[in-house]
């Protein structure tokens, strides 16, 4: 269909090709601006109710206006094509992204938060997506994410969900591929979705709600923060079986240095159990707003009784608890709790072994110490490290680009600090290439600084001006 005219559109390029269309590059000729125009299939056009949702996926999601979400300019049918205009968003999408090692923490969670609150808006308007995957965000030059394809969005009716019609048999797939090279399978029928980013009700083929795009974009943002999945199989069904059944390994023992918050969140996300995730996007939001201030500024917001028996529930859960130093710490608790409760006890005999508390608890704070002087002198070795800042458990390190050996090597750094930590917070790192010449000046007067390149000017600040 190249060069070929659609209305007032004339068809420039290819774009893509999904389950239910074929994307171009067009040119609305009216308003002289680039478009994106889905064509829907032609051997798809005799199907009653792929023409239904085509024209619905127009309708709900027109109806959201919002700048994370792909905005829907028309819709409509020549000469038998049936067709619908979206905003052309140029960028890089989030599979991209994590294929060509482009995200660091703070990314991710940012990329994650701007979507939340587009779904969100979304949700509030009772729509939901049902095919958020790393293929349909995209991340815009100036970072703005942007979520594509309302293609499988379906309009909830105010009160009960009407039920549908199943039929597990009728399923027509198109595949696309895992980073891995292992297929994944967008099922357009009664199991909808792409299959590795399913909530474990869309892959029993069961009515769907808001709770089931947090389910999807909490893999999403597993993706980003690991560069793997939670879920994957050998085959399709295997995948589906593994959302249903299998728990995801956390987030922090695929990557040691991602904070406990975040596995907090994704956790949340990730539960079997639609009533007990996050109700719908805009309440994640909540959370990873939260949490982006925490990395930004390296403090942890005050606990709530409930958040605190949570990060200890979740701590449990996650396995952290029976590690060695795990293990370690529940023994020790316990047998003080045991002698404290013990009739009779002497408790003057507490003093020296309180003495001796005190000697291990100094070696075992300069000991992170040391592991933080350890990895400042390796990292400043390194071409291209500019400066190295620390604050409380946060490193910050400042590169001239972070090409993806450094990345690579900075976090095989970090992880091997935080191997050798017995107790404490492990560190974590955040890698900056995206500094203005002020910002990073204004950084290099700040407390916190380890580290400064020999090349490095510290430049005397301007009179301020008002």
């Amino acid at each position: 269909m190249i060069g070929q005219v659609l209305s007032h559109y004339r068809i420039e390029s290819l774009l893509g090709t999904g389950g239910m269309g074929v994307v171009y590059l067009a040119r609305d000729e009216r308003l002289n601006r680039p478009v994106a125009l889905k064509v829907l299939k032609t051997e798809l056009t005799a199907n009653p109710d792929r023409l239904r949702r085509f024209f619905q996926e127009a309708r709900s999601a027109a109806a959201v206006t919002h700048p994370a979400i792909a905005q829907i300019y028309d819709v409509g049918e020549t000469g038998g094509t049936t067709y619908i205009v979206m905003e052309f968003v140029e960028g890089k999408t989030v599979r991209q992204l994590i294929a060509q090692q482009e995200l660091d923490l703070l990314g991710s969670v940012e990329i994650a938060l701007q979507v939340a609150e587009g779904l969100g808006h979304a949700h509030r308007a009772n729509i939901v997506h049902r095919d958020v995957k790393s293929d349909n965000i995209m991340v815009t030059p100036n970072g703005h994410a942007k979520l594509l394809d309302f293609g499988l969005a379906k309009l909830i009716e105010e009160g009960p969900a009407a039920p549908e019609e199943r039929n597990p048999a009728d399923l027509t797939r198109t595949a696309t591929m895992f980073p891995t090279g292992t297929p994944t399978q967008t099922m357009v029928g009664t199991v909808m979705g792409t299959v590795a980013y399913m909530s474990p009700e869309q892959a029993r083929g069961k009515a769907v709600d808001q709770s089931s795009d947090v389910f999807s974009l909490g893999i999403v943002l597993y993706e980003m923060v690991t560069g793997e999945l939670p879920f994957r199989g050998v085959s399709p069904i295997d995948t589906m079986h593994s959302i249903v059944f299998d728990e995801a390994k956390p987030v922090t023992e695929v990557r040691k240095n991602l904070p406990l918050g975040l596995h907090q969140i994704v956790s949340r996300c990730l539960r079997k159990n639609p009533s007990v995730r996050y109700a719908d996007a805009g309440a994640l939001a909540d959370d990873l707003k939260r949490l982006k201030k925490e990395i930004e500024t390296g403090t942890q917001s005050a606990l709530s009784g409930a958040r605190a028996v949570r990060q200890v529930t979740d701590w449990i859960r996650s396995g952290q608890a029976f590690t060695p130093r795990g293990i370690v710490f529940l023994l020790a608790g316990g047998a003080l709790i045991v002698l404290l409760l013990t009739r009779n006890f002497n408790w003057g005999s507490l003093i020296p072994v309180g003495f001796i508390g005190l000697m291990v608890y100094r070696s075992i704070r300069d000991r992170k110490r040391r592991m933080m002087k350890r990895f400042t002198a390796k990292a400043s070795r390194m071409p291209g490290v500019k400066a190295i800042m620390v604050r409380e458990d946060r490193i910050a390190v400042v590169v001239e680009k972070a090409q993806a050996k450094i990345y690579i090597t900075l976090n095989a750094l970090l992880d091997d600090i935080n191997r050798k930590l017995y107790f404490g917070k492990p560190f974590s790192l955040i890698v900056r290439d995206d500094l203005a010449e002020d910002e990073f000046q204004r950084l290099l007067r700040d407390a916190g600084v380890v580290f400064v390149a020999e090349n490095v000017v510290l430049k005397t600040p301007g009179p301020s001006t008002t």
